[in-house]
């Protein structure tokens, strides 16, 4: 994908978590990894197996041997952070980080993660242009080093693809019109009142009331009306065996 930030984890410590956020990272269709000074290697056994599947971008991650190394080639930089250590920068949600980025195809941005027993320094956070602050609960606001990436990156990835807030899943069948329903409506208060139902008529008109707004409320489908058809069917089928009976 075009415009990809480059997430950068700061001395991780756990070959567990780098794979754990490199399969974060493929779940939000991003790809460049860079690696500052990691405790364990990311194409060790228990890396590869926690990446679940997401081993290439352990494979092509980069290491580097300072926080300056992996950023030299970025334009604009975000430091992840809870902490906000005195500093005096600009604060973005994860969701407006997301939005600036795709904003400005032109600039090359990377994204800091601190390790996961302190998370980033001064040191690290003075070199960001701005912070990425994700609102959590204030009294438990600790986040595993894979769940900021996650968090960070699906806010990316949701403004990448402009997720619809709403789907509906038809398959192969369609919206019943209006027409359809009515018919249907009418067809059901001829079988109710064929079957007595109605038989005080003050009543009647109370109920059909009731029966179009369960079914003018609802996004009802062309199959979903058959299978009503074929269950008033059935039903009258039942009743005209008894009475042969």
């Amino acid at each position: 994908m075009s415009n990809s930030p480059v997430f950068i984890l700061i001395r991780p410590q756990m070959a567990e978590n780098i794979g754990m956020a490199a399969r974060a990272m493929m779940n939000c269709g991003l790809q460049e990894m860079r690696l500052v000074c990691p405790r364990e290697s990311p194409t060790s056994d228990k890396a590869i197996a926690a990446s679940s599947g997401a081993d290439g971008i352990l494979k092509t991650a980069t290491i580097c041997s300072s926080t300056d190394e992996a950023i030299a080639d970025c334009d604009y930089i975000y430091a992840t952070t809870a902490r906000r250590r005195g500093m005096i920068k600009p604060i973005r949600t994860a969701h407006f980080a997301a939005e600036e980025i795709l904003q400005n195809s032109q600039r090359k941005y990377g994204i800091l993660f601190g390790p996961e027993r302190t998370g980033l320094e001064n040191q690290d956070v003075c070199l960001a242009n701005s912070i990425i602050e994700i609102p959590l609960n204030p009294e438990h606001c600790s986040l595993n080093l894979s769940q900021a990436v996650l968090l960070v990156g699906y806010e990316w990835y949701q403004h990448k693809i402009m997720a619809p807030g709403q789907q509906f899943i038809l398959g192969k069948t369609t919206f019943a019109t209006k027409e359809k329903i009515n018919l249907f409506l009418q067809t059901l208060e001829n079988k109710l009142n064929d079957s007595g139902i109605f038989q005080q008529p003050e009543k009647r008109e109370h109920m059909s009331i009731n029966l179009r707004n369960i079914f003018t409320r609802t996004d009802i489908t062309e199959q979903e009306l058959n299978t009503l058809y074929g269950v008033i069917n059935h039903l009258n089928i039942q009743k005209n065996s008894q009475k042969e009976e």
